[in-house]
């Protein structure tokens, strides 16, 4: 059994947990699938098939050619060379080891990068990260502040609050202040990934799930960290970012009657 809270973090009542709840907490399993969505988000690259080889360079083998363009008897290594009366003839082109070459295996624009993985295995990660946030130790581990028991279960009409100073009361009427004030500092990132349009480094903070998405979705995106899904949006990435940990997650009271029937096994 876990309490119910209202939108002030007073006790309302009590819920049985779902069978879903009762799941094994499977990191290694949660850590394939989250692989396997950001494996698909992956953009793929590649050198152009044409790069290294727009010239006309070229080995001419023949000893039937004039002597501007004769390459035997010369002491040269044989490889393609450009031709003509310039400062680049002979100049080596084409070749892997050659100034100015093709790559020798360039990564291919058309190679598939990304991670298979069963449905049975995926929903079965799913569940086991669902299960995983009534666990104290694996929310621990992303260093979320709460004090009291998990998971933490809100009343419905935490389903219909449109402003973001609203949620944001919500939250810390149920004692999640600290928490959103962690959320709120970020560091800057090392590495060039400062130039690439991602300066900061943000901290990932409080999951609310929701059976129907009014408007919470639209009154939360303000408040730093925090994000809403919905029991059929639920899939490992959202609840362990990263694959480390579990997030610390709050359900409504009809998104806890749902997940049994939308994720039992």
């Amino acid at each position: 059994m876990t309490k119910i809270l209202d939108i002030k973090g007073k006790k309302k009542g009590e819920v049985e947990l779902p069978d879903v709840f009762q799941e094994n907490y499977r990191p290694d399993l949660i850590k394939k699938a989250v692989h396997h969505y950001q494996s698909r988000r992956r953009q793929r690259y590649g050198a152009d098939r044409r790069a290294g080889m727009k010239t006309s360079a070229h080995y001419e083998g023949s000893r039937h050619v004039g002597p501007n363009s004769q390459m035997m008897n010369r002491e040269m290594s044989r490889m393609p060379r450009e031709h003509g009366d310039t400062a680049r003839r002979f100049r080596a082109l084409l070749a892997p080891h050659a100034v100015g070459g093709i790559k020798a295996h360039p990564p291919k624009a058309d190679k598939n990068r990304s991670k298979d993985m069963n449905k049975k295995e995926k929903k079965k990660a799913t569940v086991s990260a669902i299960a995983s946030t009534a666990n104290k130790e694996a929310v621990k581990e992303r260093n979320h502040i709460f004090n009291g028991d998990l998971p933490v279960v809100v009343e419905n009409k935490v389903e219909q609050l449109e402003k973001t100073s609203e949620v944001e009361d919500m939250l810390v009427n149920i004692g999640l202040g600290e928490e959103i004030q962690r959320a709120r500092k970020k560091k800057v990132r090392a590495g060039k990934g400062k130039n690439r349009g991602r300066k900061y480094k943000k901290k990932k903070s409080v999951l609310i799930v929701v059976d129907d998405d009014k408007n919470t979705k639209k009154a939360a995106r303000n408040i730093p960290g925090v994000e809403v899904a919905s029991v059929d949006d639920l899939n490992s990435e959202i609840l362990s970012p990263g694959a480390h940990g579990t997030r610390l997650t709050v359900y409504s009271e009809s998104a806890l009657e749902k997940i049994d029937e939308r994720w039992s096994i």
